[in-house]
């Protein structure tokens, strides 16, 4: 059987190999913060059609036609080269798709340029103290006064609120209305008076998550995406995002690269880790979850590109994605023996301490994103059609 994908794609990826080759010391590297020369590097990515490569060039993509295999060769030949393919995070993968969809044609030139070239970032304003896994229970308010909405309330576990530019966020504007009807989706700068965001430490040690706080702040009544109370139709798009990003089979993928030779470098008693049998078990049995994982995500590909819905099937990426990741690292740190209990600065941390900090972030994030309990309870009854789980009475 020919696995392979053909001459023209082979050709394709000799010329990513090159890029790859000829700019590879212009990429950032992983733990070193520098905001100008990862802009840099996804603006290279974009001109050379790498990343954002379906956005229209109107709003500073690519402008390409989806090709699943181009998109599988750029994946594989930067995650074979330890190398970033683009940026992330809540504005690129989950906002700017939705407000290609839903936005008007105002706030798609406002926005998806600098959002995508990493000139504005955002953060994602849902969860509250109240209304975690029944999000749509949430009770901060927006009431609109003359040209201006005005929001009250609290949401928490807000993910780079401190660091970030702007806020999509989820307001009940229709207090009267059935709790999935009366919320709508605005988007707020986080310089907006009457905002107060408290950082939140976690178990990584990286205040990362946010407490914020709304008094009387005040947004432009254009800055809505879709009609007044049609957010949970909107916030249901962006968590599909959200939920293939969580489980995201390319960076597994990279990930796996670096176990693979992490596990060649170090040893035990002169032998490699590698050598191992027991650990080398461990390893192929990852490897053949994250190959699982890579031809699912060709599967939802396919399954986009000819209008399928895939909400459920994004529920199973997130859930299987985030408990690969977690076994993943957790194997690194076994491999890392007594180095793997090390945090922070010190001479013998590896790969800057990512292994640490990404096995502490993907259990959080088996939470994140909507419990994997709770994924489990949707694919059962809507995927599976069991029986609902009881109510309490």
């Amino acid at each position: 059987m020919d696995l392979s994908f053909g001459e023209e794609y082979e050709e394709y990826r000799q010329t990513v190999r090159g890029f790859i080759e000829e700019n590879a010391h212009l990429a950032p590297g992983r733990g070193q913060v520098n905001a100008e020369k990862t802009r840099a590097w996804q603006r290279l990515l974009i001109e050379n059609g790498y990343a954002v490569r379906t956005i229209p060039k109107e709003y500073g993509g690519g402008g390409l036609e989806p090709d699943i295999l181009k998109s599988r060769i750029i994946a594989e030949e930067f995650a074979r080269a330890q190398l970033p393919a683009g940026m992330g995070g809540g504005g690129i993968s989950f906002l700017a798709p939705v407000l290609l969809d839903k936005g008007t044609d105002e706030l798609k030139k406002k926005f998806i340029a600098p959002t995508i070239r990493g000139e504005m970032t955002w953060c994602q304003g849902y969860s509250e103290p109240n209304a975690g896994s029944d999000l749509a229970s949430l009770s901060t308010r927006a009431v609109l006064d003359g040209d201006e909405w005005v929001i009250n309330g609290q949401k928490i576990w807000t993910s780079g609120a401190k660091s970030s530019d702007w806020m999509f966020c989820l307001v009940r504007t229709e207090p009267d209305a059935p709790k999935h009807r009366g919320i709508s989706f605005l988007l707020l700068s986080m310089d907006s008076p009457g905002l107060d965001v408290r950082p939140l430490e976690t178990m990584t040690g990286v205040p990362f998550f946010n407490e914020v706080f709304f008094t009387d702040v005040r947004v432009p009544k254009d800055q809505i995406i879709g009609q007044r109370g049609e957010g949970w139709a909107i916030a249901n798009a962006i968590l599909r995002h959200e939920r293939d990003s969580l489980g995201d089979p390319d960076d597994s993928l990279r990930r796996l690269n670096l176990l693979i030779e992490l596990m060649k470098q170090e040893t035990v008693d002169g032998q490699r880790i590698i050598d191992n049998a027991v650990y080398r078990d461990q390893l192929m049995q990852i490897q053949g979850r994250i190959m699982a994982l890579r031809f699912n995500d060709l599967r939802l590909l396919s399954a986009k590109m000819t209008g399928q819905d895939v909400a459920l099937a994004t529920m199973i990426v997130k859930l299987q994605g985030t408990e690969l990741r977690h076994s993943l690292e957790s194997l690194a740190i076994d491999a890392l023996g007594e180095h793997g209990i090390l945090y922070g600065e010190g001479p013998y941390l590896r790969n800057h301490g990512s292994w640490q900090h990404d096995y502490m972030q993907f259990l959080g994030l088996i939470i994140g994103g909507g419990t994997n309990q709770i994924q489990r309870n949707i694919i059962s009854e809507r995927g599976l059609g069991m029986p609902r789980e009881p109510k309490a009475k």
